[in-house]
Formats: C-alpha cells, structure tokens, sequence
C-alpha cells in the first residue's frame, strides 16, 4: 500500500512477472536451471483502477507477435470477483543464451503459440 492507501504501481510489475514466471514454467521453457530463458527488454502497464487491499485478483498473459529471438506479451489484471479491470501490462521478452550472455532464437513452443 502507498501513501494513498492503494497497492503502489510496481505491485502490478510484481502481479505481471509471477504471471509469465507461471506461465512459462507450465511450458517447460526458461527455468532458472536452464540453459537459456527469458529477459525483459521493454515493459508498461495501463492502470485503469487502484487496487486497493484485500483484494483478490486475475492476471491474464497473452502471447502476441513473434520474431527471431523476441516475443511480444500482455496481461489483464482484474478483480476475481467481479471480474473489474484493474491494468493492462505488456512485456517484450527476448530470449537469452545464458552461458554464451546473447540473444537466441526463441522456442519453437513460443512462436507456435503466437501465431494461433
């Protein structure tokens, strides 16, 4: 909670990045243990309306547009139970090779699911 008795701005990052650590995880994909997994390089969010505590909230991600090594994704935020609007997030993530400290091509898995 900040000063004005609502949930500060970057819980939303917070809400947003659990969100794609979850969702890649049921993929299988980027792991800390793994060889290679996601950064971000861009991120925002849209806030619609203050979340104020206790609430119990939904976090959507979707993925979009797919390049060699990148991955565009964006994620709703809503009350779970009455299904409100609190923020919009995007994140682009590129794909990392972690021993070689570089971009790699991004998971077949990943630009499947982006064209569908």
């Amino acid at each position: 909670m900040d000063a004005y008795g609502h949930a500060n701005n970057t819980v939303y990052f917070r809400f947003f990045e659990e969100a794609r650590i979850v969702w890649l995880r049921s993929l299988e994909l980027g792991g800390p243990e793994a060889a290679d997994g996601p950064i971000i390089i861009k991120t925002s969010a849209t806030f619609l309306k203050e979340l104020n505590h206790p609430a119990t909230v939904v976090v959507k991600t979707y993925a979009d547009k797919a390049g060699n090594t990148s991955l565009d994704t964006y994620h709703t935020l809503t009350d779970a139970d009455t299904g409100d609007l609190y923020a919009e997030g995007y994140a682009k993530i590129v794909w990392f090779d972690r021993v070689n400290r570089s971009s790699t091509r991004l998971p077949d898995t990943l630009r499947v699911l982006a064209a569908e």
